[in-house]
């Protein structure tokens, strides 16, 4: 999944790169930003979501206060309320979650694999790089081959000074020696000063690197610490804003709150345990959308929302009545 979701991303972020924008960390941030315009009109429908769940909890407490002790009556005259307003509860915030982890899945699969996902490199090309940087005993954390490629971008400079050098470089002994130039002689330069001209880091931390792989409190954790706040920062907000809007009781509001609190749990696990370009996204993620959040929730607030739909509903039971008598007097 990481490597086909990552191929359409990659190529969005390589459009940027020749455009100039040669930091993978701000690359990362502008295809976020890029999401979150395109979400925009997903949040505005949650903000009508808000304003329709708002309306209907009167509603429901009137079927709530005239079946008082009849649950089974409650209940179906509840879901007959969904049905009539085309309401579903279980609906709220789906398709932006669903969103969120094309985009996770997508940019896991380019920040694993720059080389082939971002840079295009070829296979074979790859494959000489990754056998130079194990020969020389560069060896992936925890044996995760995927990231080989992260490695080869960090000693990539070490791999051209022995391409330039154009003489044997053996590492090892007798069986195990490896003629590092022999792998790599074939290679073009234009390949290493492709990958030397993207910057893969931000403040001096690699990209590439996982915060378990350093002791707590190297800089590269404020990576995790910073993704973990900004994510329980907007779902602080949002559920303030269910609260706010009267949704805080409903069902609706209880399983957006769930999945709030396990987005940001789900972030520090994987901005810890992945390399720090996922973190870097989380971070541009949660800033981006406590942004439009704050943004849409003025310009469109639940009463605004609320005056809007009982409008459109006038209108539109207007505009029934009306084809109704006309269809009457017709026949007559």
């Amino acid at each position: 999944m990481y490597e086909i979701l990552g191929k359409p991303f990659g190529w969005i972020l390589f459009g940027l790169f020749k455009l100039g924008i040669t930091n993978y960390a701000l690359l990362i941030v502008i295809i976020t930003l890029i999401v979150r315009l395109i979400m925009v009109p997903s949040t505005i429908s949650q903000q009508k979501g808000m304003a329709k769940t708002q309306r209907m909890q009167s509603k429901i407490r009137k079927i709530q206060e005239k079946y008082a002790g009849d649950q089974r009556k409650i209940q179906e005259e509840t879901q007959a309320l969904y049905q009539r307003e085309g309401y579903n509860p279980m609906n709220a915030g789906c398709a932006p979650m669903l969103v969120q982890f094309v985009l996770l899945f997508g940019l896991i699969g380019v920040i694993y694999y720059p080389l082939s996902n971002f840079l295009h490199i070829n296979s074979d090309t790859i494959t000489a790089l990754t056998s130079a940087v194990q020969a020389l005993g560069y060896e992936a954390p925890s044996n995760n081959t995927r990231l080989y490629e992260l490695i080869v971008i960090e000693h990539i400079g070490e791999l051209k000074e022995i391409l330039l050098a154009g003489t044997a470089h053996v590492v090892g002994t007798g069986k195990d020696a490896v003629d590092v130039y022999e792998l790599i002689k074939d290679i073009p330069v234009s390949v290493f000063e492709l990958i030397e001209s993207v910057g893969f880091s931000v403040f001096g931390i690699s990209l590439g690197k996982t915060p378990m792989e350093y002791k707590f409190p190297a800089l590269i954790w404020l990576i995790p610490i910073l993704s973990t706040i900004t994510t329980l920062a907007s779902s602080a907000y949002s559920m303030i804003k269910q609260k706010q809007s009267g949704a805080v009781n409903s069902q609706a509001a209880k399983s957006t709150g769930c999945m709030t609190i396990f987005m940001a749990a789900f972030s520090l696990y994987f901005v810890i345990r992945f390399p720090a370009g996922i973190g870097v996204y989380w971070i541009a993620s949660g800033v981006l959308g406590l942004l439009s959040s704050v943004i849409i929730g003025q310009l469109y607030t639940p009463k605004k929302m609320l005056a809007r739909d009982m409008i459109d509903e006038t209108v539109e039971r207007r505009s029934r009545e009306r084809s109704i008598i006309y269809s009457a007097e017709k026949n007559n």
